[in-house]
């Protein structure tokens, strides 16, 4: 695959010209049809691991558990793009089915620490097995060139959204 474009740091590329907003056509975006790919994976994990009692708000914040990628609430929530309320109640949920506890960090009072138990170790072990056979599904047909390439052009597409982020930062607006 060829190189992508350098784009100077902060900057953003110049946008293609791909869509034209008198002919779009949603069957034809992008997004949309990423977006359908999503919700078929998501559902299909969730089939997978519907089984064992977990479902897809379930699973996510298990897997990053699992994998170490959070150990605090306020971490998880992020991890997880999700707000600290719906964190606390899906924790409230995981603790209830025995899957994880929080504990109080003896550093910092304010801080709560996210454990799994060793029922939830066994769960989130679950998940990556369902994850894998999702994505082979979807893949089906692929070949290994076409697979590297679908990630090094959604790797460009995140590239440029990070470029676009950085140079069309959030005002204030009080």
């Amino acid at each position: 695959m060829t190189e992508p474009p350098v784009v100077a740091a902060g900057r953003a590329p110049k946008p293609a010209r791909f869509y034209k907003a008198d002919r779009y056509s949603a069957d034809e975006s992008v997004g949309y049809l990423m977006r359908r790919v999503l919700s078929g994976m998501a559902q299909a994990t969730d089939s997978r691991l519907e089984p064992h009692g977990l479902t897809n708000a379930q699973w996510v914040p298990l897997f990053k558990l699992r994998i170490g990628a959070a150990v605090t609430v306020a971490e998880l929530a992020r991890e997880c793009q999700a707000d600290a309320g719906s964190m606390t109640r899906m924790l409230d949920r995981l603790e209830a089915k025995g899957l994880c506890r929080r504990v109080r960090s003896t550093a910092d009072r304010r801080v709560v620490n996210i454990e799994l138990t060793q029922e939830g170790e066994k769960a989130a072990d679950k998940v990556t097995p369902a994850i894998a056979e999702v994505l082979n599904s979807y893949l089906a047909g692929f070949t290994r060139a076409e697979w590297d390439t679908l990630k090094d052009l959604l790797r460009r597409m995140l590239g440029n959204a990070d470029a676009v982020r950085q140079s069309n930062p959030v005002r204030d607006v009080r």
